[in-house]
């Protein structure tokens, strides 16, 4: 036989292996917190979703933590309500049946130390019926103030502790803190528990499939790389807006704002892949080690005064509805400071980026639901048609379109036919739907999938969390002396003092 035949062979298969799909390993799943929002329209359809795709192990269990007063029969129809309302590959029997037989729950309060015991009791008993393997995840799917408590009731029931090969981990849920000071308390109390390798806190935003066509775009390709750079790019916007109100969230987001939810975590970590450098390679270390050079690399101008803006929405007409203002919200307190946009403008001091502003904003009542990185270039130095009809042209721009239409946009100035040089702006689309017969697995499939293999390459480490309120608490500390917030009116884009940040410097806003 060939021997070189042998060689290409192996080549092949180890190239198709690396395209296999990953399985989760034998292992239980803990939520506490199963019976919120977010476990009922995103974690149980994710989780279900992947045992669709046959991503999970047949041995793998999930266990509910909760206070109500259920029975087993009561959690099976509450997961499957759950998962025939809102999965995204569609309920089937047979995948139901085996899963259901995975399922339990534990009911109790997060500081009762009994339902502690049954707890651990019900994941023994998994590893036996079930051949979990003694490899479990919990998820604290609660406010973070109760993180501390599960974490310590954990360690005082020994569920923390792995044996041999065994592993054992903890996903959190943003916020990480609402400053840097309670992101180390916090980071504190749960690595007293599990070690920072078994922490992954989650951030959903990176897992969707077009953030992480950020990297594809920048370093799979030759054409964009090279115009990376402050030679040729005139500023950067990043925007994530909502059309909607708070909606039931007062007791959340009163107190926390638009700046502490949006910008500290989802969008700086949008800077971060945007403006960081190739890594090495794919792996965990190697992108955070990228990621976190851009976080540290970022200056807030001296003035914030013109270089941040916030804003509340006031009641009004949009969409054809009359809508309440913020301070007219249920259980909002009418003496309120809390923001619902904000607005800043960033400065990465590495050589790529020196002179380059990045705006970054974000706010609820606004004209659209969008979520978008806009790379705007520079104008061209020299154009040779000073004697013809420049039309309606701007900047070249590249959109980076995360939600609701995943794809990307390219703007640029082309010529009108049957004239004799007239150039006016045109664009080039392209949508993931459109492109791609694959169905996009939802970002909570992704990280959860990610937790349970033990790949991080998604999920930010507490360095990133503290280089992140580095830059966000002096914000925070000069509009706690400003007294209250800016006024707009709902369904446009935000206060006239957002505005006036760009065109300070003779720029504005992209309207989406």
């Amino acid at each position: 036989m060939d021997p070189s035949s042998d060689d290409a062979t192996m080549q092949i298969r180890s190239s198709m292996d690396r395209r296999l799909p990953r399985i989760a390993p034998p292992c239980g799943l803990v939520v506490f917190g199963i019976t919120g929002d977010l476990a009922r329209t995103k974690l149980l359809p994710a989780i279900y979703d992947l045992a669709h795709r046959g991503l999970l192990n047949p041995a793998f269990a999930l266990t509910g933590f909760g206070r109500r007063e259920w029975d087993r029969e009561d959690f099976e129809d509450f997961v499957r309500t759950s998962i025939e309302q809102h999965s995204r590959t569609g309920f089937d029997e047979g995948t139901w049946k085996h899963f259901a037989s995975g399922l339990r729950f534990v009911s109790g309060s997060f500081d009762d130390t009994d339902a502690y015991e049954e707890l651990a009791q019900t994941v023994r008993e998994l590893d036996e019926s079930r051949g979990t393997g003694g490899n479990h995840a919990f998820y604290l799917s609660i406010p973070p103030k109760w993180f501390p408590v599960v974490c310590q009731h954990l360690a005082n029931t020994g569920l923390n502790e792995r044996q041999d090969s065994e592993w054992r981990r903890v996903i959190i849920e943003k916020p990480f803190g609402h400053d840097l000071e309670s992101a180390r308390e916090l980071s504190d109390s749960v690595s007293r528990v599990f070690d920072e390798q078994d922490v992954f806190r989650i951030d959903h935003y990176l897992g969707k499939e077009t953030v992480q066509n950020i990297l594809a775009m920048r370093f799979a390709n030759t054409m964009f790389e090279p115009l990376w750079n402050a030679h040729y790019v005139d500023h950067v916007q990043i925007t994530m807006a909502e059309d909607i109100g708070i909606g039931t969230r007062a007791g959340y987001y009163d107190g926390i704002g638009a700046a502490r939810d949006v910008i500290q975590n989802h969008l700086l970590q949008l800077v971060a892949l945007t403006a960081m450098e190739e890594p090495i390679n794919l792996s965990p270390e190697a992108l955070r080690a990228e990621k976190l050079k851009v976080l540290s690399a970022i200056r807030l101008p001296e003035d914030l005064a013109t270089s941040t803006a916030r804003g509340q929405y006031q009641s009004g007409w949009q969409a054809g509805q009359f809508v309440k203002g913020y301070l007219d919200e249920d259980n909002i307190p009418a003496d309120s400071h809390t923001e619902t946009y904000a607005a800043l403008t960033l400065h990465v001091d590495t050589r790529r980026w020196a002179g380059v502003p990045f705006y970054l904003r974000t706010g609820k009542r606004l004209g659209k639901r969008v979520t978008e990185i806009a790379v705007v270039f520079k104008r061209a130095s020299h154009v040779p048609f000073q004697h013809f009809e420049m039309g309606e042209t701007g900047h070249n721009v590249l959109v980076i379109r995360i939600q609701p239409d995943e794809g990307m946009t390219i703007r640029f100035g082309a010529k009108v036919p049957a004239t004799e040089m007239q150039v006016r702006d045109v664009t080039m689309d392209f949508g993931y739907g459109h492109a791609f017969t694959e169905d996009s697995p939802e970002a909570y499939e992704r990280l959860i999938l990610d937790a349970l293999v033990g790949s991080a390459p998604l999920f930010p480490d507490q360095d990133e969390v503290e280089a992140s309120w580095k830059i966000l608490d002096p914000v925070l500390d000069f509009w706690a002396q400003q007294g209250p917030p800016d006024q707009y009116r709902p369904g446009t884009w935000g206060p006239e003092s957002a505005h006036q940040m760009l065109a300070r410097s003779s720029r504005a806003w992209r309207l989406p």
